[in-house]
């Protein structure tokens, strides 16, 4: 994963962020490999820290970059 050792977020956002990460995986076909759940996550990280925080997108971003991901 790459590094967000710098970043902080809000308990709000955090929130925000594990509700998207959480309806993300969800909508994978079994197994769910940990790569796709490590790509999902630093998206997530990345939108949020530019500050989006609605959940739906933070979910939707991730997946469109899921899928624009070679070798998924």
């Amino acid at each position: 994963m790459k590094n967000f050792s710098n970043a902080a977020f809000a308990p709000d956002v955090i929130e925000a962020m594990t509700a998207a990460l959480g309806a993300a995986v969800a909508t994978l076909p079994e197994p769910v490999h940990s790569g796709h759940v490590d790509t999902i996550a630093q998206s997530i990280l990345r939108t949020a820290s530019t500050g989006e925080r609605n959940v739906a997108v933070l979910q939707r971003i991730a997946l469109m970059e899921l899928s624009l991901t070679p070798g998924t």
